[in-house]
């Protein structure tokens, strides 16, 4: 059995992957800012009250997990907004900026919060996006998300440098185009065929991959 922390736990791909983790019958630590019937009914442990975007919220983790060892750190919580060039107003910008509070910033305050738990060997997943691809953008807008992923990839980039003494290797996940509540129920995939994705990766890819970025069904993607 192994331990592994997930990052908005409570619904959507965090929670099929809790809910298949616990299954197989890994121990998981669910992590939300609200606990959801379905997360705890998965018979994860439940750490309710983080928002990852809000540092003292993160700074408390420590304390509430009591020294307890992370073999796996999956950072799934994320947002989904679109701004296009015709509507670049204050509200728009808003936007932008949460979604690097959440998607980029929150990632690195919890790796950098949880570093010292970390067992060495372990693993980081960070749930990204294709669309965060500078080179696989051919229809723009979504200035947010294309922004706040492309930086979370550089940060799991730099995790993987930092981390490799340690033996701790970082992967950057995309999971497909999922039909969960962020994306209005749109999307090619359900979160229980996407989270299976996401396991097998993080199952079959080793120290040898660090930082680097993959579609869950295996495919390498370009930064």
């Amino acid at each position: 059995m192994a331990t592994y922390l997930i990052t908005g736990a409570n619904r959507g791909i965090g929670l099929s992957l809790a809910q298949q983790l616990r299954t197989r019958g890994e121990h998981v630590i669910g992590v939300c800012r609200q606990s959801s019937e379905a997360l705890r009914a998965s018979g994860a442990e439940v750490i309710e009250g983080v928002d990852v975007a809000d540092a003292q919220a993160v700074a408390s983790l420590p304390g509430k997990l009591q020294g307890r060892r992370i073999d796996v750190l999956v950072l799934n919580a994320g947002i989904f907004t679109n701004e296009t060039l015709e509507a670049m107003d204050e509200d728009a910008f808003a936007r932008i900026q949460r979604q690097f509070e959440v998607n980029t910033l929150g990632p690195l305050r919890v790796a950098a919060a949880l570093q010292a738990l970390l067992t060495d060997g372990g693993k980081i997943g960070i749930i990204t996006s294709r669309m965060g691809s500078v080179a696989d953008n051919g229809s723009g807008a979504y200035y947010g998300y294309r922004a706040s992923k492309a930086a979370v990839n550089a940060i799991g980039k730099s995790l993987a440098v930092d981390l490799a003494p340690r033996r701790i290797a970082v992967f950057l996940l995309h999971p497909g185009r999922v039909a969960t509540d962020m994306l209005g129920g749109q999307g090619d995939i359900g979160p229980d065929e996407a989270a299976a994705n996401l396991i097998a990766r993080l199952d079959s890819l080793t120290l040898a991959e660090t930082g680097t970025f993959w579609h869950a069904n295996g495919a390498p993607l370009p930064w």
